[in-house]
């Protein structure tokens, strides 16, 4: 099960992001020349009346869009391609203007985000969206909330300046920063206040034996509210549920580089696989939210500014548009010869963590 869910998984993400880039440069007349869903050894291949090629690698992890022209990871030009015909050229990558190039570039992340959204319009359609007011109905006794002088009907306005707006917008927040210090502002009786506390660091351990470490303050509601959701509110909540775990996401990568977490929090493939299969077990609507969840996650890490990802290649565009010239084939070379040391370098790390937290490692 695990290897059968890991495999619809990453396949599924990587075929919606690969037809992103596919799709956005067929628009622009780019011939696509090779559609790889996997690395290394082809084990099948067809190709279609355009001259694709459309093909399943050994290794499932990853896959590209191969346009015409593309000689190399940097997409230059050399001098074959000035030789080609002009019909043949017009073709090729390399031929469009620059925000053609980008929007090529940048439509594999944004296709990953639109399907997140699109799950999360299905989820909250079928199930309505919680609607729980911010108001603290439980307070437990020596928690950071107790500690700070919080109370039974407590109204939460602000956390760290940002609005509240339900109990578990707040609750999302709280759970990403243990042990750092907030300030709330509340209402009690009419009248406002403010009051600061340490959010506790909390060790939780799921069914299938994996701890996660999180946050809390100590307070509950006890008062669950969920309200249907109509098919024209559904695009706009599905975007702002997907807008809040993209920001989760990007606080959770502050704070590993910062040192606020450990880098051993990081999983790679293996973690993904053995999630994968943990997902599945427990039914296809938790499979799903893990797909949704995963697909917002590969278009963020897609679009961080180094080389080989897609965000490299945008930062590249960017100061092209600023130099009004591209930057030297020397340079466009060393700078992707880094990115590919830079994730190969992370590959191994957390295929490390992963391997560490089987309890390869340990001794006796």
């Amino acid at each position: 099960m695990t290897l059968v869910a890991f495999l619809a998984l990453i396949g599924s993400l990587v075929v919606v992001h690969e037809l992103g880039h596919y799709a956005v440069g067929r628009w622009f007349g780019v011939k696509a020349e090779k559609f790889s869903i996997g690395f290394g050894p082809q084990i099948w291949g067809r190709v279609d009346k355009r001259g694709t090629l459309w093909r399943i690698g050994l290794l499932p992890l990853g896959g590209y869009v191969q346009f015409a022209g593309d000689m190399n990871p940097a997409s230059q030009a050399d001098e074959s391609w000035k030789q080609l015909p002009e019909e043949e050229r017009n073709q090729t990558f390399q031929s469009k203007t620059l925000w053609q190039r980008a929007l090529i570039v940048f439509a594999g992340p944004a296709v990953n985000f639109i399907l997140a959204i699109l799950i999360a319009m299905g989820f909250l359609l079928a199930f309505g969206k919680s609607v729980t007011q911010p108001v603290v109905d439980v307070v437990q006794p020596n928690s950071p909330a107790a500690v700070a002088g919080l109370q039974v009907g407590d109204r939460i306005l602000t956390l760290n300046d940002r609005t509240v707006e339900t109990f578990d917008m707040m609750a999302n927040e709280v759970i990403m920063i243990p042990n750092e210090k907030i300030v709330l502002e509340i209402e009690r009786n009419g009248a406002r206040m403010t009051k600061e506390a340490t959010v506790a660091a909390v060790i939780e351990v799921d069914r299938f034996g994996n701890e996660y470490r999180i946050g809390r303050l100590g307070i509950g509601a006890s008062k669950l509210e969920i309200r249907e959701v109509g098919l024209l509110e559904a695009p706009w909540a599905a975007v702002v549920q997907t807008g809040n775990i993209l920001r989760q996401q990007i606080i959770g990568l502050g704070q590993i580089i910062s040192g606020r977490r450990p880098i051993s929090e990081l999983g790679g493939p293996l973690k993904i696989a053995k999630v994968s299969g943990e997902a599945m077990s427990l039914g296809i609507l938790t499979f799903i939210s893990l797909a949704a969840l995963i697909s917002i996650n590969l278009g963020f890490i897609n679009l961080l500014p180094i080389p080989m990802l897609d965000g490299g290649h945008l930062l590249l565009y960017a100061i092209e548009a600023v130099r009004r010239r591209p930057a030297t084939p020397v340079v466009q070379e060393w700078a992707f010869r880094a990115g590919f040391a830079m994730l190969a370098a992370f590959m191994i790390m957390v295929t490390f963590n992963d391997l560490a937290s089987f309890g390869l490692f340990e001794s006796g």
